[in-house]
């Protein structure tokens, strides 16, 4: 089992004849990813000669619009690898095309840009799951990768990792690698995402293969201490955590959009309180938080 991407899961790229496009399809189809085409209007009609996970070579048709890539080839997920300036239009396309799952891996969207094609995803019916933007994807390892997460790191295992953070993803896959994990999500650290920690958390809690949870965070908004109170009423699972930021300077703003420490509101001790109170260890580092998950693992 996994959660939102499996090794059924047909997956687009839009922007796959870009550079960004073309170095992680070949990245994708090399971790056993079904990617069955992409899409640049400019190139319609075109092909892009990728090698599969089996060493063959295939050609993979770019077509017009994602909605045309849906109706040829039944793809369920989509990736955008598009500039800033072009995302919103991106990510519009795909929410009209009505694709199940949209990983949006784009840094530097600004944040009026994306709290729009939010809006409209919910003026739509929230048919898209969206996740990101600014993140490197989701991993279900053996399976399927949609993202720029590496995907030699780690196997199939009982741990779900949902992290606001790309390299901190990595860091904790590498250090419960000997467990493995049943999917691991990176959701970003800009303002405004689609997927939450609560969204996650939520569906490891249903994922029967799923026996522990890992929650990365970071200084800055609320999100955190809102998936401390969806933890405390409704899992059952054990919930570790790592909130990033113990070391800032007072009122800095720091590294991602998303991190901006407002008086107590927002500091990692608030966020750090706040999950212990709803029964989550949570490290001070993230080795001291693999740790404490390890020794919930050995105790199965």
């Amino acid at each position: 089992m996994s959660i939102f991407l499996n090794k059924d899961s047909k997956v687009i790229v839009q922007g796959i004849t870009g550079g960004e496009g073309t170095k992680h399809t070949a990245l994708m189809l090399k971790a056993g990813t079904q990617v069955v085409g992409g899409v640049n209007a400019r190139k319609a009609g075109s092909t892009v000669t990728h090698t599969a996970a089996d060493g063959s070579e295939i050609d993979l048709p770019v077509f017009g619009s994602v909605s045309e890539a849906i109706e040829k080839t039944g793809a369920d997920v989509s990736i955008a690898f598009v500039p800033p300036k072009f995302a919103k239009d991106a990510i519009i396309e795909a929410i009209d095309a009505e694709i199940p799952l949209l990983v949006v891996i784009t840094e530097g969207i600004p944040v009026q840009d994306s709290a729009y094609a939010w809006a409209y995803n919910v003026s739509k019916g929230t048919k898209t799951r969206i996740i990101g933007p600014n993140c490197p994807g989701i991993i279900t390892p053996g399976e399927a990768l949609v993202g720029i997460t590496p995907a030699n790191i780690t196997g199939k295992g009982p741990v779900g990792l949902v992290s606001k953070s790309g390299t901190l993803t990595y860091q904790m896959m590498y250090e419960l690698r000997d467990f493995g994990f049943s999917t691991a999500i990176g959701i970003g650290g800009d303002p405004v995402i689609g997927t939450t920690h609560i969204d996650a958390i939520e569906a490891f809690e249903k994922d029967p293969e799923t026996e522990l949870i890992v929650m990365i965070g970071e200084i800055g908004g609320d999100a955190e201490e809102r998936a401390a109170d969806y933890i405390k009423a409704n899992v059952t699972k054990p919930v570790v955590g790592y909130v990033a930021g113990f070391t800032a300077p007072e009122g800095k703003t720091m590294g991602h959009a998303g991190a901006i420490v407002s008086g107590s509101s927002g500091t990692a001790q608030a966020k750090k309180d706040a999950l212990e109170a709803a029964g989550v260890k949570v490290g001070k580092t993230p080795s001291e938080t693999a740790a404490l998950a390890r020794e919930i693992l050995e105790k199965r």
